[in-house]
């Protein structure tokens, strides 16, 4: 175990050099069969593990699995660095330049009074940078597509805003989920199972702009209202035979679980 007097980059360091024995030859056989295409789901995983820790304010658990998202980027950097193409310290190296590049509020000469001017700023400086990469590309390219759909709909509607392409005001938001509704209505009275595929899409999107109008992140706010289900629903399940009970049943155990959380 190392020392309380052992510092941050040397406890780094340390976790480097473990990975890097775990890859060597004679070190561990599964860690060697890895590459980048195998590891990326572990990677997904330790992100929502470490929601999970967050949401349920686990402070001692998102320790470990900050440090377990840790791993993650340190195998993918020694796989790369076995490779040729870049180690650890180019990516270290690369969030350090990136971080003091796009805060000339607090490392140079720039100003910024309020959060929505680091906001813009940040944008402003990272446009400037992506200029000379790919001419083609498009502003909503640089979102990844394999994002959660709630996120990825997050950032492409930001993106497409922070161009002018984006709703007045919070009125013509709830005037266009209206109109969603609507058209979902309709879909349901055709019942063509593409047109409610699509429909349904076209109200998540509306929602998720709506989130964003009144400053919720929605992937956040759906995953507390899941854990909120799950809880409600183990306090019906835990008094009532399921299945068996009736739907009156059930809707009493269910509001005096939410009179529980109020």
């Amino acid at each position: 175990m190392p020392s309380n007097s052992t510092t941050t980059g040397e406890r780094f360091e340390r976790l480097a050099g473990i990975m890097a024995k775990l890859r060597a030859p004679g070190g561990c056989p599964w860690d060697r069969e890895q590459n980048f295409d195998t590891i990326k789901p572990y990677l997904l995983e330790e992100t929502y593990e470490v929601f999970d820790a967050i949401d349920q304010r686990d402070w001692k658990g998102l320790a470990e699995e900050l440090g377990d998202l840790m791993l993650q980027a340190v195998f993918f950097a020694q796989i790369a660095s076995e490779e040729g193409t870049f180690g650890i310290d180019d990516s270290l190296d690369a969030i350090c330049e990136k971080l003091i590049r796009r805060h000339p509020h607090v490392f140079g000469n720039g100003t910024a009074k309020s959060s929505e001017d680091v906001k813009r700023r940040w944008d402003e400086i990272k446009a400037d940078e992506k200029k000379g990469e790919r001419q083609s590309q498009g502003r909503l390219d640089s979102v990844p597509r394999i994002l959660p759909a709630l996120v990825e709909a997050q950032q492409i509607s930001s993106k497409a805003a922070a161009v002018g392409f984006d709703w007045a005001n919070l009125e013509q938001v709830l005037e266009k989920l209206d109109e969603e509704l609507l058209e979902l209505t309709e879909a349901r009275k055709n019942g063509a199972p593409a047109e409610l595929e699509s429909e349904i899409g076209d109200l998540l999107f509306v929602l998720v702009n709506l989130a964003r109008f009144v400053k919720v992140d929605p992937e956040q706010a759906l995953r507390k209202t899941n854990s909120k289900f799950r809880k409600r629903f183990a306090f019906v399940e835990g008094r009532a035979a399921l299945p068996g009970a009736t739907l009156d049943q059930m809707e009493a155990l269910w509001q005096e679980a939410k009179a529980h959380d109020d």
